[in-house]
């Protein structure tokens, strides 16, 4: 979790003149959800590494952020969608964070190659 705001700079510094502020906010959130996840469950009981790549296609004007880290394999879109017409009491802990992450991005994409769990998001701009 320590890193978590130097991920979000990293972004910043890679978007924040090219794309509009509500974009930027927008995988903003989906990073900070999916960089959370990763920090809490990647390493159960021990720190581990992420990496955080950024691509952007100014001819199809898409981003694309990935997180590569080589903890548990975890598909976190197998993960069924919180039931939203549940109060937070009566709700399963859990779940929200994809659920925002798929909500602010096009596509969210999973693989597990090589030992590492790849989660791939991408946002039109």
């Amino acid at each position: 979790m320590d890193n978590l705001e130097k991920a979000t700079a990293f972004l910043d510094s890679g978007l924040g003149e090219l794309v509009s502020p509500r974009i930027l906010l927008q995988a903003e959130l989906a990073l900070e959800e999916a960089y959370v996840n990763v920090a809490h469950y990647a390493y159960p009981g021990a720190e581990g590494e992420v990496t955080l790549e950024l691509s952007v296609d100014e001819e199809q004007r898409i981003l694309e952020l990935r997180l590569l880290d080589q903890g548990i394999p975890f598909n976190p879109l197998e993960e069924s969608a919180p039931d939203l017409s549940l109060s937070s009491k009566e709700r399963e802990v859990g779940g929200l964070g994809i659920f925002l992450v798929r909500k602010n991005m096009d596509a969210v994409l999973y693989d597990y190659q090589d030992g590492q769990n790849i989660l791939t998001m991408r946002k039109k701009y």
